[in-house]
């Protein structure tokens, strides 16, 4: 064996012991990262096969009918604290916590003892007021006679009829105050002034109360109910252009209909109209409070509950794009966008509502615009994508054509 095929020989073996050397010599980190800078050299090499392909198509246009959504909150139409408008002890509470009841139901009765004594007290001061009268006019007319004759002076005749005056008084006195006591015996009966639902009894039989002061019971009036919700100043002055009279409606017209959900519905089932707006904005906030009056008929509209609910905004041209094409960051929503030399840019947009699964653009995109609407993955802002024409259609499914 000569000294090549010796050296041809030993080769592997050096190469062993060199590969043991260098890994105890430099970490496995430094071995790592070589071999990473040799698979990104060679890497492009292999990988390099086109431009990513996606599918772009122009925004649809057509005609919608533009809805605004907001979130309101309900609340009733009529809020009523029923106080006794006299004083006394609680005798009896006729309702149960919660119930339904109509106008004039009776609610609570006071201890109506007192109260009836004053009427008796009433009426017997009215007949002596009443007997007082008699005898002043039975004086009078006795001393008409004697005075016409100068057998009594004037100023006699004149004290008769000074007393009869006085005794007429005091009948239309006695008689307000036989009315007053009556009045506060009905009093005594607290009734339900309207329709509604009442909330818990505040206080129990055998309580004392004050009237005017002690709270019994509240009173809310169910339907129809109220919505109330805040309105930029921007869509304030869209619907003023929009709609005729703007949201407040003109003089013996109604307001802008309105349809209402609930947070758990699909479907905005629920009707009414704008009733009421607001007479200046808040500046704090920058947004004016508004009022729809929405029907609740079955009193399943409930005061306190949060409802999503959508204002008439006019019909207006509109371009769409499948709500799956439009992404989102910390500046806001955006699309991407194929430029005339296929590289891929974005373009913020302002967004409408959703129709027939295809989302309202508002602002940032034009009609000859490529929104990307498939291979959103393989897009990247900045770089050159492969082109397959697409097609919006009237759903929110896009196909390729």
């Amino acid at each position: 064996m000569n000294r090549a095929e010796s050296k041809g020989l030993d080769a592997p073996h050096h190469g062993s012991l060199w590969l043991a050397w260098l890994e105890s010599r430099l970490p496995r980190a430094a071995l790592l990262a070589g071999a990473l800078t040799l698979f990104a050299e060679v890497g492009p090499a292999v990988a390099q096969g086109g431009p990513p392909a996606v599918t772009a198509a122009t925004p649809l246009a057509r005609q919608v009918t533009q809805w605004d959504e907001h979130t309101g909150r309900i609340e009733p139409s009529a809020r009523v604290e029923i106080r006794p408008r006299v004083s006394g002890q609680v005798e009896a509470v006729h309702f149960r916590d919660g119930a339904l009841v109509a106008a004039g139901d009776l609610l609570f009765t006071l201890d109506q003892r007192p109260f009836r004594i004053a009427v008796e007290s009433a009426k017997a001061e009215l007949a002596r007021a009443e007997a007082r009268l008699t005898l002043a006019e039975q004086q009078v007319q006795r001393y008409a006679p004697l005075v016409a004759q100068r057998i009594a002076p004037e100023s006699e005749m004149d004290t008769r009829r000074g007393a009869l005056r006085e005794a007429q008084a005091g009948v239309a006195a006695a008689r307000a105050a036989l009315r007053q006591a009556e009045l506060d015996l009905e009093f005594s009966e607290v009734r339900a002034p309207r329709p509604g639902r009442v909330s818990d009894r505040r206080v129990d039989a055998g309580n004392q109360v004050q009237a005017g002061t002690t709270l019994l019971t509240t009173l809310l009036a169910l339907d129809p109910v109220y919505v109330t919700f805040d309105a930029s100043e921007a869509q304030y002055l869209r619907y003023a252009r929009t709609a005729r009279g703007g949201m407040r409606g003109s003089d013996g017209e109604s307001g802008m209909p309105v349809q209402l959900r609930l947070l758990d519905e699909s479907d905005f089932s629920h009707r009414g109209t704008l009733d009421f707006v607001d007479s200046a904005f808040d500046p704090r906030s920058g947004t004016i409070r508004a009022r729809a009056v929405v029907t609740n008929p079955d009193l399943f509209l409930t005061p306190g509950a949060f409802a999503r609910l959508r204002l008439f905004a006019g019909e207006q041209s509109a371009l769409m794009v499948p709500d799956a094409a439009i992404l989102a960051d910390q500046s806001g929503r955006m699309v991407l966008t194929v430029g005339p030399d296929s590289t891929v840019a974005p373009r913020p947009v302002q967004l409408g509502p959703l129709v027939d699964g295809l989302r309202v653009v508002r602002d940032g995109l034009g009609p000859q615009d490529r929104v990307i609407i498939g291979g959103l993955h393989r897009a990247r802002p900045g770089i050159r994508v492969a082109v397959e024409p697409g097609r919006i259609g009237q759903g929110p499914l896009a196909s390729a054509q």
